[in-house]
């Protein structure tokens, strides 16, 4: 191995250590305790190595947040692995995501809720937000009827992110979830 392919392993490892840390930090203490300072503190290298990955929380931030889309995206292509149709599929999707919200309070803040820089629905989409849309269209898509199925899920996904937004927020009383969640999958289930 020649040297520049160890510090090119070195680097991967710090920058995979830095948006470790910073997830870690975010979920147990929230988003406003990461701070490169305490990041640096941390990971145990200075703030300016931070600075040589990332040019500041924004864009550490939004590495968090490309973690989270491929999880999620993981998640929901798992809900549906074992082929379930109509109403099923749409339960099962729907339950994925609000499970995966809940489990990953901060990770799922950084992808929907702070400013992370990602551009969303254009040419330059990083990957792993389409998968997560992908994930949604390659079964909600056959439910599309008339719709344009694009238009079909960009709303499916809009309607269970202002369920698991509202409720979270306590907009929404957490005991009429699983009601609100069943009208939300009958009505996309309709075909």
């Amino acid at each position: 191995m020649s040297v520049q392919e160890r510090k090119e392993r070195e680097r991967a490892q710090r920058h995979r250590l830095i948006v470790a840390t910073a997830r870690e930090l975010a979920e147990s203490q929230g988003w406003d305790a990461v701070t490169t300072r305490r990041l640096s503190e941390r990971i145990e290298y200075s703030q300016p190595v931070l600075y040589s990955h990332f040019r500041g929380k924004r864009e550490i931030v939004g590495a968090v947040a490309l973690e989270g889309f491929t999880e999620l995206a993981a998640a929901l292509r798992h809900a549906v692995a074992d082929g379930p149709v109509g109403r099923d599929a749409v339960a099962a999707l729907a339950t994925a995501y609000v499970d995966f919200a809940e489990r990953n309070p901060a990770l799922y803040d950084a992808m929907f809720l702070l400013d992370t820089g990602l551009p969303f629905a254009d040419a330059a989409t990083p990957a792993p937000l389409r998968e997560g849309f992908e994930a949604l269209l390659g079964t909600l898509g056959d439910l599309a009827g008339d719709a344009d199925p694009g238009l079909f899920v960009e709303v499916f996904w809009s309607a269970v992110h202002g369920l698991v937004a509202l409720t979270r927020s306590g907009r929404l009383p957490r005991a009429e979830a699983s009601r609100r969640m069943d009208v939300l999958v009958d009505r996309f289930a309709q075909q």
